[in-house]
Parts: C-alpha cells; sequence; structure tokens
C-alpha cells in the first residue's frame, strides 16, 4: 500500500516557522518615530555602511582579481574591505525566493498576512544561508592565503554582510524610511556620479580625473582640444559621457510624470473621489536589479571556473564559457560571458558595434522577463490590482464593483505598460553603459528612481502627519 506523500509545501512552511524563531529580529518601533527621527536613523545606518566601506579586510592581500569589478556600484560594494560583498547575497537570496514562488514551488497566498509572514522569513534565512556560501567561496578563492588567514577573511565577510543585512531591516522596520537596499545603492551611485564629474586627482593622462577640473584646467593652459574633450579615451570621463548622464536623468525624469489614471469614487463616503494611477515606470526598478544580479553572479561564477580551470586560455572546450585577460582578469576577451558585459565607453563602442548591440538584446530582454515576473509576484497584476482596490472600498464609475469587471478594466493596460516599460528601461539602462555614462546607465536609473520614490515617500509621511485622516483613507501603510 503506498503511503500518502506529505505535501512540499508542508515541510516548507516548518522548516521556516521552526527556524525562524532561532534568527535574530529587529524590532518594530513601539511606536511611530517622527520624521526627524527616521531621517537621523537612516543617516546613522548610511553612516555605519559607509564607515565599514572604508575598514579594509584584517589579512586579505592585494589582489588584482576582482570577480565584481563591473557591478561594484549595483551592489554597492567596496574591494578589499568589510563591505566587499556589499547587498549582493541580500539582492541574490530576493531573486532566489522570488524564481521559486514564480515557479510555484512555495503554495503562498499574499493576501493573508501569515503568507507574507511567513515569506519573509523566508527570505531572511535564504539570505543568511547566501551570505556564508558567497562569504566562504570568495574569501577562499579571491584571496587565496594560508588557512589560518583565509577563515579569518571568510569570518570576517560573513560578519560584515550579516550586519549589512541588520541595516537593511533597520531601515525597512519603521525605524528609518524606505530600505537600506536603496539607500546604500543611492549613495554609492551619487558619489560615483559626482567623482566622475568634480574629481581633482591626476589620471593617466595627466589631467584631472573629474571631467569639470579637467576643463577648467585645458581652458587655463590654453590648449583646449574639443576633439580629446569629447572622445577622451581609457574610460577616462569625457564630454560625451557628461551629456549622455545628463540625458539620461533628464529623460527619467520626463517619464515619471507620464501615467494613465483611472477614476476611483469611495463606495463609503460620498463625494471622495481619487484616482488609481499606472505609472509608464510601471515595474520600478526591481527588474532592472534582478537583472543585473543574476548578470553579477554569472560572471561570478564564470570568473572562478576560468581561473581554476582555464586560467591562460589554452583549452579550447572550454573557451567559449568564458576568456579572460590574463593580465588583467577583470576583462572579458571571449566566451559567452563577454557579451554579459557591456564594452564601456563610445570608443570601446565603435570598435565592436556587435558587442554593444548582443549586451543591449540580453539585458533588456533580462529586464522584460523579470518585469512580468515582478508584476505578477509584487501584488502589481491586474487580479492583485483590482483585489486591492476591492478591499479598498473603492469603485470605477461606470463598472460594477465586482473584481472581475476591475481586472478586465485593468488588463487592457497594466500588461502593456508593464511590457513598454520594461523595454524602455532595458534599452535605456544598457544603451548608456555602452555610452560610458557615470555611474553606469543601470546605477542612475536605479538612483534617479530611488530618489523620486524617496520624494514620494515624504508627501505621504507629511500627509500622514497633517491629514491622518486622509492618509488612513488612502489606505497607506507602515
Amino acid at each position: 500500500m503506498l503511503k500518502p506523500s506529505i505535501p512540499s509545501n508542508l515541510s516548507f512552511r516548518e522548516i521556516v516557522n521552526k527556524t525562524s524563531t532561532y534568527l535574530p529580529q529587529i524590532p518594530k518601533p513601539k511606536k511611530k518615530l517622527t520624521l526627524t527621527q527616521r531621517f537621523a536613523w537612516s543617516g546613522l545606518a548610511l553612516l555605519v555602511y559607509l564607515i565599514m566601506g572604508q575598514v579594509p579586510l584584517y589579512g586579505a592581500p592585494t589582489s588584482p582579481f576582482d570577480p565584481f569589478a563591473f557591478a561594484r556600484i549595483i551592489f554597492a560594494s567596496q574591494q578589499g574591505t568589510l563591505i566587499e560583498l556589499g547587498i549582493g547575497p541580500i539582492v541574490t537570496a530576493g531573486l532566489l525566493m522570488q524564481l521559486l514562488k514564480g515557479a510555484d514551488i512555495f503554495k503562498l497566498d499574499f493576501s493573508r498576512p501569515e503568507d507574507r509572514a511567513l515569506f519573509t522569513s523566508a527570505v531572511k534565512l535564504v539570505t543568511i544561508i547566501v551570505i556564508i556560501v558567497e562569504g566562504t567561496v570568495y574569501g577562499s578563492m579571491v584571496y587565496k592565503t594560508e588557512p589560518s588567514i583565509s577563515t579569518i577573511i571568510i569570518l570576517q565577510l560573513i560578519g560584515a554582510s550579516i550586519i549589512v543585512m541588520f541595516l537593511d531591516e533597520l531601515v525597512q522596520k519603521g525605524w528609518g524610511l524606505g530600505s537600506g537596499i536603496s539607500l546604500f545603492i543611492m549613495a554609492g551611485v551619487a558619489q560615483s556620479v559626482l567623482w566622475h564629474m568634480f574629481s581633482p586627482i591626476n589620471a593617466q593622462d595627466n589631467l584631472p580625473f573629474g571631467i569639470i577640473p579637467m576643463l577648467i584646467q585645458m581652458a587655463i593652459n590654453g590648449n583646449f582640444d574639443i576633439y580629446y574633450a569629447l572622445f577622451r579615451v581609457g574610460m577616462l570621463p569625457n564630454l560625451i559621457s557628461l551629456f549622455v548622464t545628463i540625458a539620461i536623468i533628464a529623460l527619467l525624469l520626463f517619464t515619471q510624470g507620464m501615467k494613465i489614471e483611472i477614476p476611483l469614487v469611495s463606495s463609503r463616503f460620498r463625494g471622495f473621489t481619487a484616482s488609481y494611477p499606472i505609472k509608464f515606470m510601471y515595474v520600478s526598478n526591481v527588474p532592472v536589479i534582478l537583472a543585473s544580479a543574476l548578470i553579477a553572479n554569472l560572471v561570478f561564477m564564470a570568473q572562478l571556473f576560468w581561473a581554476n580551470y582555464n586560467p591562460l586560455n589554452t583549452r579550447e572546450e572550454l573557451n567559449w564559457i568564458a576568456m579572460f585577460d590574463p593580465s588583467d582578469p577583470q576583462t572579458p576577451i571571449g566566451g559567452i560571458v563577454k557579451y554579459l558585459l557591456p564594452p564601456r565607453g563610445i570608443d570601446a563602442t565603435l570598435l565592436e558595434p556587435h558587442h554593444a548591440l548582443i549586451y543591449i538584446g540580453i539585458l533588456t530582454g533580462m529586464v522584460v522577463l523579470f518585469g512580468r515576473l515582478w508584476v505578477e509576484l509584487g501584488g502589481l497584476s491586474p487580479k492583485s490590482a483590482a483585489s486591492s482596490l476591492i478591499g479598498a472600498d473603492v469603485q470605477i464609475p461606470g463598472f460594477r464593483r465586482t473584481e472581475a469587471s476591475i481586472e478586465a478594466l485593468l488588463k487592457k493596460y497594466i500588461p502593456a505598460v508593464t511590457l513598454m516599460s520594461s523595454i524602455f528601461l532595458g534599452l535605456l539602462a544598457s544603451g548608456s553603459d555602452v555610452l560610458g555614462a557615470f555611474g553606469t546607465g543601470t546605477g542612475l536609473l536605479l538612483m534617479v528612481d530611488i530618489l523620486i520614490n524617496y520624494y514620494n515617500l515624504l508627501l505621504r509621511e507629511k500627509i500622514d502627519v497633517f491629514m491622518p485622516r486622509l492618509s488612513a483613507l488612502l489606505g497607506r501603510k507602515d
């Protein structure tokens, strides 16, 4: 006789529920903090993160091998410091859990508070596992040294990454504003943009690295060369990069105002009207983060594979996977992995236009796939949005107050907007990458989107302070 099998979902719930009781938690504040207090806590979290970025890893030898060189800005990390891994493990864990949820491996209903709490605990558990695995692999394979020193480096990487996880949790639990991940990314990208614009340190061409000091020095010396200023090579800031950076920021700000507004009326309060906005940037920056995290991990694994099995590019059967320059292990020169990274700058793009086009196609395709996945998982699908509107006691004039009728209306807009915004974001991020935008195209996209989200968050905070009843009516959640 066959024994009844235990559902895998039950085992998943049991594992997470039992394990989560042993996981340390950042408690929510006992009472709502003022806006000033939340600013202070956010600033403290950012300050701790920045200080960690200046503290070197004890015992770590200088290594020219930097697997995350291309993704340092996105992961808000610094090589050779306590934030060597940055927010990478947190983003990777979130990516894994969303892929598993998207594959319907875990039967969770996010309309139930207990399922949402279960998923949050599962993400935290997976994050700790990823931190341990990634810290161990990275510390032992990138910093190859004596076993005792290697163990110390691994423990530092794991401990620092867990602190970063708690800093993010601190901000998200109501002590700060927004999320720690967004805060750290924004600070890292802004720092990179300012450095490319204003750094006075001399570069290899004996001119200041920053584009503004370079132009000033060229004008003072009386040898202003407009062609050199436009096409300054060697991944150094030039005028084309500056123009691309300004254009990307302006375009992102312009598209933030593009939206479709569906009128709403309250089913409880007569005379109350509002609108449900479906923004052109409907998918936000999450699909770009997920696509970047996936590429970063693929390149990381490819670099480790190459360093251990094909360091001189002599094995033809492995060269199709990855080939790197032995004198500069950050630079892919062949294999599939080459096309996962962009040719940086206008000079490199003109030399290999096919490389740029393939990279643009790969990143855009990934963003489109993750955009659709995020809409389903993030409660942004037509069905989820219709359910939320019904739960908020509002209805659309001229339509029956049923979930099916509202969902049918939203299906006319949300799938099309999701596809268009994903393609736009993918093209914008990849295109500005190959043109050498300051802070990378993906970094600029994330920074602008995060700043706009913080602006909207501050507006909601003001509404909550000065008009608490309206805030409650709009369904604001802390």
